[in-house]
């Protein structure tokens, strides 16, 4: 703890202080609980999109060997023009929010493609949308849990180090101001005493 100055000056300061870290303290408590019930939610929001996302895997697996048909290749449709994501805000974090995923135009002759192919490339192309919904909500519980771990730094800051550093602050120089006035009282007394011994004295001469 660095040295501090045992004034009046510096009293000041430290209550300023502690009252500036008492009133900046709940904001954080309360930012970590809104930050921890959002990475609740998202967790379970993740892990719901997971295993839904497992179960149209296991339904495309039934039927994907249609697609090594030689007629038409199918890959080129599947590619990601661009992911659209916006913005929320939790606790004073912007978070990504999924919209949605587009793909470049599936343009393809209708009388050589084979029927299944329209279904083929639609649940293909709701497959791979799910998967970028995954990783935007995973990128937001990752942001959210990195905010986390610098609040709760912040929160025990300030009740660990903080605070208490102040009360003790304030509690010493309480202490040497009531030890200098003690001492100050007691030097008036003593001088007030040989003033009136003096006073005493002459009286007597």
């Amino acid at each position: 703890m660095p040295r501090i100055k045992l004034t009046k000056g510096e009293l000041k300061k430290q209550r300023d202080a502690l009252k500036q870290y008492e009133r900046y303290l709940p904001t954080l408590q309360l930012k970590k609980q809104q930050l921890q019930l959002e990475i609740l939610r998202q967790s379970n929001l993740l892990e719901e999109r997971k295993r839904n996302q497992e179960k149209r895997k296991e339904s495309i697996i039934l039927w994907i060997g249609l697609l090594e048909d030689p007629v038409i290749s199918i890959k080129p449709y599947l590619i990601i023009d661009k992911i659209t994501t916006g913005l929320k805000n939790i606790a004073g974090v912007d978070i990504p929010v999924y919209d949605k995923t587009e793909f470049f135009p599936a343009e393809y002759d209708l009388f050589i493609a084979p029927l299944w192919v329209d279904a083929a490339i639609d649940n293909l192309r709701d497959y791979i949308s799910k998967d970028a919904e995954l990783s935007v909500i995973d990128r937001g519980v990752l942001i959210l849990k990195q905010e986390l771990r610098v609040t709760t730094q912040r929160v025990n800051l300030f009740e660990k180090i903080k605070i208490p550093e102040a009360k003790e602050n304030i509690r010493l120089i309480k202490i040497y101001i009531g030890d200098q006035l003690s001492n100050a009282v007691g030097r008036c007394k003593i001088a007030k005493r040989k003033i009136e011994e003096l006073v005493l004295e002459e009286a007597l001469l």
